[in-house]
């Protein structure tokens, strides 16, 4: 049997998304430089990092209104999955060297794939965003 399997990261991934309100993304923007940290020194998270980092920059550009279309529980699955990340000591403790972050791992897994087409979505606004900024610039 697994260590950690989908169903336990399911349960877990619920059980933070439910929890999570307007008021905590502000609390985990604030966190966004520890828990990158964090990603960048484990090995089974290191893969998310840039997952990690859109999924940061989608909450924050919901937070401060630029970016509203996508569903709130989209945005409260990626809130969860980050401060699951965030908290040492969730269902595999991650000081236990060499399983401790394969929850994490498996939690922010199933998260891109339950929010992925919304991360698409978010990324092309993003770029477009990004390309209509630069043309402006260049006039």
């Amino acid at each position: 049997m697994a260590l950690f399997s989908q169903k336990n990261a399911r349960k877990q991934l619920n059980a933070e998304a439910e929890k999570v309100n307007r008021a905590d993304l502000e609390a985990l923007l604030e966190r966004q430089k520890s828990i990158e940290e964090k990603v960048k020194g484990s090995g089974k998270l290191k893969r998310f990092s840039a997952d990690i980092k859109l999924m940061f920059s989608m909450i924050r550009d919901y937070w401060n209104g630029s970016y509203r279309n996508v569903p709130w529980k989209s945005i409260a699955a990626m809130a969860g999955a980050l401060i699951y990340v965030m908290n040492p000591l969730d269902f595999i403790p991650d000081l236990i060297i060499g399983f401790g972050f394969l929850d994490d791992a498996g939690v922010v897994a199933l998260c891109l794939k339950l929010v992925e087409s919304d991360l698409h979505k978010y990324a092309a606004w993003k770029e477009t965003k990004e390309e209509v900024g630069q043309s402006a610039q260049a006039d």
